[in-house]
């Protein structure tokens, strides 16, 4: 069988599937799409340009967004999520596509006294231990940035060998919703915060990276961010895995499919940060045969 190129992937995701994972409701010619809130400036902005389809973009916390879902409290055409392991452990989807990638980074505020000292501190993580930094992040039972930066802070841990780490700098008082993290900077309520670097690049805010072995973005270390896990509030445990974002339609209406062609395109992605591989869309699960013929 020769091998299907990716245009041919993305022309048969986007319009050759008659069988899908639901049946999202959604008007005549308006697509609803629930995306990560990661995603949330991408697809209102640059995906809406690039379809004539209307889309209806809600963005949640990924863990939150496929709880709804599961729950039936939203039906959308189009789920877009920071995490694809959340599609069949929390959302019980027989397959879907990935669509990007991302790493870790440390945002900091430019227009704060505190938030300059990260700009240049050894180690980085040094003005983070200081009571009068404050410091942003996400709740880690509601999306995976949340549990990322847990994930960070463990395997940080373990290569700077600071086993306490993590007690030294988190307390809970620091978390706030994904799409509001990074507005605490125009009010400097907030001197950094644990991001992807998609979101510090569309923001244009300074930023820290992580080594390889720690920022969760290299495929290489995929072995090592193995080493952290976080158990969610239902009882599923989430290992460290290298970032990357998934989608899956669930509406087999023409519209849906024109939106969901664009979302696998990836071209909506590049501009706000995220890294899209030649790799993608990777298919995963039991994909239907219209896709894998």
């Amino acid at each position: 069988m020769a091998r299907r190129t990716r245009r041919a992937v993305l022309a048969a995701l986007g319009s050759g599937i008659a069988a899908t994972a639901g049946c999202g409701a959604f008007g005549r010619g308006r697509v609803d799409v629930l995306v990560a809130g990661s995603l949330q400036n991408a697809a209102s902005e640059t995906l809406q340009g690039q379809t004539d389809i209307e889309l209806a973009v809600e963005a949640r916390g990924s863990v939150q967004a496929a709880r709804l879902v599961a729950d039936g409290k939203r039906d959308p055409a189009i789920v877009a999520l920071a995490d694809p392991t959340l599609f069949s452990r929390v959302m019980d989807t027989a397959w879907h596509a990935v669509i990007a990638g991302n790493e870790m980074v440390l945002a900091y505020n430019p227009e704060t006294t505190d938030g300059t000292r990260i700009a240049d501190a050894e180690p980085w993580y040094a003005p983070l231990r200081r009571d009068s930094v404050s410091l942003g992040r996400t709740d880690p039972s509601l999306d995976p940035l949340g549990y990322r930066t847990l994930f960070v802070l463990a395997l940080a841990a373990d290569y700077y060998d600071e086993p306490d780490l993590s007690n030294a700098i988190l307390s809970p008082d620091q978390t706030y919703p994904e799409t509001q993290l990074l507005a605490q900077f125009e009010t400097g309520a907030v001197d950094a915060a644990f991001v992807y670097r998609s979101m510090a690049v569309e923001r244009d805010y300074p930023f820290r990276e992580f080594p390889p072995e720690i920022h969760l973005g290299d495929p290489a270390q995929a072995e090592q961010y193995q080493a952290a896990s976080y158990e969610l509030p239902n009882g599923t445990i989430l290992t460290g895995s290298p970032i990357e974002y998934g989608a899956v339609r669930r509406a087999a209406a023409e519209p849906a499919r024109t939106a969901f062609e664009a979302v696998l395109s990836g071209d909506w992605l590049a501009p706000h940060g995220f890294t899209v591989r030649q790799a993608y869309p990777r298919l995963v699960g039991d994909v239907p045969s219209t896709v894998t013929r």
